[in-house]
C-alpha cells in the first residue's frame, strides 16, 4: 500500500464524513448519513491498519494484536451499549462516548510526549520533540482532559445525580457553585496556558503531567455550575471540544483523516451550540466559559408557591376534543420519552388522521436532553417525518390550530418568555402554542420545569390539564378516540 494510496482513501473517509453531516442535516437523509458515517470510519480503520503494515513488518506483527483486540473490545461494548440503551438514556451515552473521545486523546498524547519516536514525531529515541509538535500535544492534552472530565459530569447530571448507583451532590442536576468560583476557575485556566506554554517552549514533561492534571479538574469546574436546564448545550458544547482534541492530536501525529474528522466534529458542534444558545436566548460566549446554569427540576411545585386553580379534564374529555378538530398540532417533551408513549402517540395520530385530521408535529431545538432528542423519539415510532416540523417552521401555524396537544413539554411553551420581561427566560424563542383555541397539557403533576419556572400556559382558560402517565394518558384517548 502506498502514501499516495492511504491518502487517496482517507480523502475518500472524509467525504464519507461531509456528506454524513450533510445526511444528518435532516430526518428524512438522517439513515443516509449514518451510512455515509460508518463507511468513512471503516475505510479509515482499515486505511489505518494497513498503514500499520506498510510502516515494517516488525511493527505490525508486534503491535497489530493489540490494535486487533482494541477494535474487537470496543466495537463489541459499542454496539451492546447502543442496542441496550432507552431512549430516555441516550443523551447519558452521547456524553459517554464524548468521554471516551477526549480520553482517547489524552492516552495518545501522553504516549507521544514519553515515546514521541515510536510515533513518528522523532526520528530516534531521545531526539527532542519540535515545539510545534509540543504545542499541538499541549491543547489537543487539555481539550481531551475538558471533555473527558466535563463529560463525565454531564453524564451523571444527565442521569439525575446517580453514578454507579449512588448519589452525589457533584452530579445533581442543581448547578454546584462556590464563593470565588469563576475567579478560582479564571486561575486554573491561566496556569493550564502558562504550563502549556512553559511545556512548548522547553519540554519539560513535569509542566505537561501538571497541565493535564489541572485540565481535567478545570472540566469538572466548568459544568458543576450549569444547571439540567441547559444540559443540551453542554453535550453540543462537549461534542465540539470532543472534535478540536481529536483534530489537535492529529496534527501531531501528521494524520490528515484525524485532522479533518476532528475539525468536522468541532466546527459542526460549536455551530450546533450557538443555534442552540440563540434557542435558549444564551449567551454562547458563556456557554465556552462554564458561566451560566440554571435551576435544576424542583420536581413539586415550588416551595412558598401560591396554588392556583387549573381546569382539568379526562383522557376522555381530551379524546373528545382532539377528535372533532380539522387541525391538530403535537408538541413532545421530556416527560414523552420519560413515559416511552412515543407508539402510543403515534397510534393516536394514526387514529385523528384517519379521521380526517390534519395533525403535525412541532419541535423545538432544545427539547429533551440532547441536541435532536425529539426527533430521534419520533423516529423510533416511525411518524412521518413530513409531519415532523422545525419552530420556526410552525410557529406561525398555532394561530390556525383548533387543539395543540403537549406532551411532557414545560419550559419551552412557557408564554412568560414572551410576555415577562422580568422572566428567568425572557428573550427565549418558544413554541407559540398559546395562540391556539385549545389547549391540552398532559403532565404527571404541576411541578415546574428544569428552569424551575411556573407556566402560565397551565392558566390559561383555553387550556386543560390532563395529569397522568403519558403512555397510559395517550393509550385511553386512542380508546377513546375509537
Amino acid at each position: 500500500m502506498s502514501m499516495n494510496l492511504i491518502t487517496l482513501l482517507y480523502l475518500s473517509a472524509s467525504v464519507c464524513f461531509i456528506q454524513a453531516l450533510k445526511g444528518l442535516s435532516h430526518p428524512t437523509t438522517s439513515r443516509r448519513g449514518n451510512a455515509f458515517g460508518m463507511l468513512g470510519m471503516g475505510i479509515a480503520v482499515l486505511t489505518t491498519v494497513g498503514l500499520i503494515f506498510m510502516l515494517g513488518a516488525e511493527l505490525a506483527t508486534s503491535g497489530i494484536a493489540y490494535v486487533v483486540v482494541a477494535l474487537l473490545v470496543g466495537g463489541s461494548l459499542g454496539t451492546l451499549m447502543a442496542r441496550r440503551v432507552e431512549m430516555t438514556r441516550m443523551p447519558e451515552l452521547v456524553a459517554f462516548m464524548h468521554s471516551m473521545i477526549g480520553l482517547a486523546a489524552v492516552f495518545i498524547a501522553v504516549a507521544a510526549v514519553l515515546e514521541p519516536q515510536s510515533l513518528g514525531i522523532v526520528a530516534s529515541a531521545g531526539a527532542p520533540i519540535p515545539a510545534g509538535n509540543r504545542l499541538e500535544l499541549f491543547l489537543g492534552a487539555a481539550i481531551g482532559a475538558i471533555t473527558f472530565s466535563g463529560s463525565v459530569i454531564a453524564f451523571g447530571k444527565l442521569a439525575g445525580g446517580s453514578f454507579f448507583g449512588r448519589k452525589f451532590r457533584l452530579f445533581q442536576g442543581a448547578p454546584v457553585q462556590f464563593a470565588g468560583q469563576h475567579v478560582f476557575n479564571l486561575l486554573v485556566g491561566l496556569a493550564i496556558v502558562a504550563l502549556g506554554l512553559a511545556y512548548t517552549l522547553s519540554g519539560d514533561v513535569t509542566a505537561f503531567a501538571v497541565l493535564v492534571l489541572l485540565a481535567f479538574i478545570i472540566g469538572v469546574l466548568i459544568i458543576i455550575p450549569i444547571g439540567g436546564a441547559d444540559m443540551p448545550v453542554v453535550v453540543s458544547m462537549l461534542n465540539s471540544y470532543s472534535g478540536w482534541a481529536a483534530a489537535g492530536i492529529g496534527f501531531s501525529l501528521n494524520n490528515s483523516m484525524l485532522i479533518v474528522a476532528g475539525s468536522l466534529v468541532g466546527s459542526s458542534g460549536a455551530i450546533l451550540s450557538y443555534i442552540m444558545c440563540k434557542a435558549m436566548n444564551r449567551s454562547f460566549f458563556n456557554v465556552i466559559l462554564g458561566g451560566f446554569g440554571g435551576a435544576a427540576d424542583t420536581g413539586p411545585a415550588l416551595a412558598g408557591q401560591e396554588q392556583r386553580p387549573v381546569r382539568s379534564g379526562s383522557s376522555d374529555d381530551a379524546a373528545f376534543l382532539l377528535g372533532n378538530a380539522d387541525s391538530v398540532i403535537i408538541v413532545p417533551g421530556y416527560g414523552l420519552a420519560v413515559a416511552r408513549a412515543q407508539h402510543a402517540l403515534m397510534e393516536l395520530a394514526e387514529k385523528l388522521g384517519q379521521r380526517g385530521i390534519s395533525v403535525k408535529y412541532a419541535i423545538h431545538p432544545v427539547a429533551g436532553r440532547m441536541p435532536g432528542h425529539m426527533n430521534v423519539l419520533l423516529a423510533e415510532a416511525e411518524v412521518p417525518y413530513e409531519q415532523v416540523f422545525e419552530m420556526d417552521e410552525i410557529n406561525a401555524e398555532f394561530g390556525q390550530a383548533d387543539v395543540v396537544l403537549v406532551l411532557g413539554a414545560n419550559d419551552v411553551v412557557n408564554p412568560a418568555a414572551k410576555n415577562d420581561p422580568t422572566s428567568a427566560i425572557a428573550g427565549m424563542p418558544i413554541l407559540e402554542a398559546y395562540k391556539a383555541r385549545t389547549i391540552i397539557v398532559n403532565k404527571r403533576s404541576m411541578a415546574s420545569g428544569y428552569a424551575g419556572l411556573d407556566n402560565e400556559l397551565f392558566y390559561m382558560d383555553k387550556t386543560m390539564m390532563v395529569f397522568g402517565d403519558a403512555k397510559k394518558v395517550l393509550e385511553d384517548m386512542v380508546k377513546a378516540v375509537d
